[in-house]
């Protein structure tokens, strides 16, 4: 039986990074699952790479098909802004194990889902004035930079991620992002075990 491997932690820790770098390096191991998102792509993305990319009316009809496994909403300063994982077939247990990013809600809602035992949790972090800084520079990379999202995001994963949320959830082991190829290293002896 495949066990589902999600990469995640606030934002501007490097997990996108991570993730890509594990899919590389374990390609013969991991499918990956492409999350759904009602955001708009920004520069550089590309449409069933990072998300797939949907309407608000197209994601109503998902979830009125009963095909949405998980589900979030963040009031960002464009309006709402959904993410979700989709049961549209990318996930087969018994066929493969699978990496995907999701949020930590995400994570509780996918191993709700599938099992405790079939669901690990792979959390990235990183020190706020180095998570802050990279995502104050991502964003300057934007068509139109928006800092006050970049702020906002910011102090929703304080709350989103919070350790008493991570305890909760029994997400104990964390995997320093300051040195990518180390942090990948950890997370590659780890999974291998």
């Amino acid at each position: 039986m495949g066990r589902i491997y999600t990469v995640m932690g606030k934002s501007a820790t490097g997990k996108d990074t991570v993730y890509r770098r594990l899919l590389e390096r374990f390609h013969d191991r991991f499918r990956k699952v492409v999350l759904y998102t009602t955001r708009p792509i920004r520069a550089g993305e590309q449409n069933g790479v990072e998300y797939y990319f949907v309407t608000i009316p197209q994601m109503e009809e998902m979830k009125a098909a009963g095909k949405i496994l998980e589900i979030r909403m963040y009031n960002t300063v464009y309006g709402p802004w959904y993410y979700f994982t989709a049961n549209d077939g990318q996930i087969n247990l018994d066929e493969s194990d699978y990496m995907m990013i999701t949020t930590l809600a995400g994570y509780e809602s996918i191993r709700d889902h599938f099992g405790t035992e079939n669901v690990i949790p792979i959390y990235t972090e990183i020190d706020n004035y180095t998570r802050l800084h990279r995502a104050v520079e991502r964003e300057g990379r934007q068509k139109v930079p928006n800092f006050s999202e970049v702020c906002r995001r910011y102090l929703a994963d304080e709350e989103d991620f919070s350790e008493s949320e991570l305890q909760r959830l029994g997400v104990n082991k964390r995997f320093i992002n300051d040195d990518l190829d180390r942090c990948l290293e950890e997370i590659g002896e780890w999974i291998s075990k």
